[in-house]
């Protein structure tokens, strides 16, 4: 891979403030137009443990944090001794070297301690370490002084002109001792660019639904799904949205059907715990016809499993919510900005169909942090509200709310319009709303209000895009994933071209409806295919079978709480071409 790509990693305890140092990486490339992907490992404790955040930038778009580190900044004496050894040739590692003693480093592994008792004053604030090692990182790598001083201004403009003016003076002292003592990275960064946006993955998904039109999101606090309610919480007031956060995920899915029914566009956020006590309102959403948007964030599991690691866990979970057969929406989005550009669809389908939508993220993509171009970003999508009666007409005196269309999809009528009074509950009912338990039930009627709700899954079904094969048509091995794993499988293919071997990717975002007769077809065309996904079973596949009756060639899973990286691609691609194995499992140490 030619060009600038580096990766930083900051390791310390919680509370240390390794958040500080990575937003002011964050910012400084963004603002020299250079990518940057960021990912976070860490404990579940509020104070103590480790933490290790990863931060690579690249003069391109980049999303895994890569295969190697190329520096280390320690904050503590914890991280010096757990990474030290993962460094290799032409690595550097940042350390204070008044609380901090170096381990035995590999050859070409070059030890930068600075002494910040020194450099910062012997009354200094202890996260002035940060400050330190961060200007020494940009000395580095090359990155002029000036261009850190004005981002130091800006994160720390709420604090005292006394503290700004203190961080920007030791920040100098540092890289200029940076400059006489150390052996700058072989990778210099780029010239300045065109400046990019930085977001977080929660961010995009909260955004998203703001330019939708949403008017009403509830939670329950859940990791990893809570950024979306900080986001909502932060910006209700100036969009115009009502932010509720309840007492518990069974509040939260009926108040977020509640509001539905009542005409708002409504959203809900959490992970496969807080799921698990939606799911009875996913069957009333599913039986009133109430179109809702649920995001389900997946973490390790089960039950509390770990809550500070990613997983695909949850898709049958997902897949099977709530008792009975009814129509609902699932997919699985790719990256931050896929999720941002597919979510106002999203609503525009759930209105449409009137029916629950799911969207399965995962930590890896909720938790990041990345850049974005602020060009890609539409902030004014179309919203269609489908059938929707909001006034009065000639029709109301013989309104039915479920009325039975060739489409399955009947006029919704909002509440409190005259003439359009109707019975909405979670008791199956006739084409007017009247309860089949209230009368005698033929099983005619059963069958013909539910044959009229899965009419709606062909037209659904229609209006989603069919998966395509990205890459060479003619490649010796295709990398099947869905979901978060489409950025790794996709480093890992231009890996493996290096390596000769010709591959290609085919993904899948849309999950139910699914495309069955289009997968088949594609299926059936590749050479050779292997399947990718983070969990032990294989679930993905297991449903793709189901759905379609194809099985794959090999495997790849992983389900230790941390993610892929491309080599663990490679690597098991490799052997299974070789005919050593057919199901991989990559394993390192888990670092925290």
């Amino acid at each position: 891979m030619s060009g600038f790509d580096y990766v930083i990693s900051i390791g310390g305890a919680a509370g240390q403030g390794i958040a500080t140092p990575g937003n002011i990486l964050a910012r400084l490339f963004a603002r020299r137009g250079i990518h940057m992907y960021a990912y976070n490992a860490y404990q579940s404790i509020i104070r103590g443990g480790h933490s290790f955040l990863t931060v690579r930038c690249s003069d391109r778009e980049v999303r895994t944090h890569g295969d190697v580190i190329d520096l280390i900044i320690c904050l503590n004496q914890d991280t010096m001794d757990r990474h030290l050894e993962h460094l290799g040739p032409g690595s550097s590692v940042i350390f204070n070297s008044d609380t901090i003693e170096p381990g035995e480093a590999a050859e070409g592994v070059q030890l930068c301690p600075m002494a910040v008792g020194e450099l910062a004053g012997k009354g200094a604030n202890k996260l002035m370490q940060n400050t330190v090692a961060i200007a020494v990182a940009c000395q580095l790598i090359g990155i002029e002084f000036s261009a850190l001083s004005d981002v130091l201004d800006f994160q720390f403009s709420g604090k005292s002109e006394e503290l700004v003016a203190a961080n920007v003076e030791v920040g100098k002292a540092a890289y200029d001792y940076s400059a006489a003592n150390f052996q700058p990275a072989s990778q210099q960064a780029p010239q300045p660019s065109e400046p990019l946006a930085v977001w977080a993955g929660n961010q995009a998904f909260a955004m998203a639904a703001a330019s939708a039109g949403v008017k009403f999101y509830c939670a329950y606090p859940m990791s990893p799904s809570t950024g979306i309610l900080h986001w909502m919480a932060a910006n209700a007031r100036e969009l115009g949205i009502m932010v509720r956060q309840v007492e518990d995920e069974i509040s939260v899915i009926c108040m977020t059907v509640g509001a539905a029914h009542a005409g708002c566009r409504s959203m809900c956020a959490t992970s496969g715990g807080g799921f698990a006590l939606m799911t009875e309102g996913v069957g009333e959403a599913g039986m009133m016809e109430v179109p809702i948007v649920i995001v389900n964030v997946q973490r390790a599991g089960p039950s509390t499993g770990v809550p500070t690691k990613t997983e695909q866990g949850d898709l049958w979970q997902v897949l099977g919510a709530s008792q009975g057969d009814f129509p609902k929406l699932i997919l699985a989005p790719s990256s931050p900005l896929d999720a941002f550009q597919t979510i106002p669809e999203v609503f525009n389908l759930a209105d449409k169909y009137q029916l629950p939508a799911i969207i399965l993220s995962d930590l890896l993509i909720s938790d990041e942090t990345s850049t974005i171009n602020p060009k890609l970003l539409d902030m004014h999508p179309v919203i269609d509200r489908g059938e929707l009666i909001t006034e009065a007409g000639d029709e109301a005196d013989n309104y039915e709310r479920y009325k039975f269309t060739d489409s399955g999809i009947s006029p919704r009528a909002l509440p409190g319009i005259p003439g359009y009074e109707h019975v909405v509950a979670s008791d199956e009912h006739m084409p007017d709303g009247v309860l089949i338990s209230d009368e005698y039930t033929h099983p005619h009627k059963r069958r013909a209000m539910m044959e009229k709700r899965q009419r709606k899954m062909g037209g659904l079904l229609e209006d989603l895009p069919p998966p395509v094969i990205i890459g060479d048509s003619n490649a010796e091995v295709t990398l099947v994933g869905w979901g978060s794993t489409a950025g790794v499988i996709q480093e890992a293919i231009e890996q493996l071209a290096t390596a000769g071997v010709v591959a290609n990717h085919l993904h899948f975002k849309w999950i139910v409806p699914f495309h069955a007769d289009e997968a088949v077809e594609l299926l059936s065309s590749c050479k050779r295919t292997i399947l990718i996904e983070n969990n032990y079973s294989g679930l993905f596949h297991r449903y793709m079978r189901g759905e379609t009756g194809f099985t794959v060639d090999g495997h790849i899973r992983k389900y230790d709480g941390e993610p892929f990286k491309p080599r663990h691609i490679v690597a098991a691609v490799q052997k299974q071409l070789e005919g050593e194995e057919t199901l991989s499992v990559p394993y390192e140490e888990i670092i925290v």
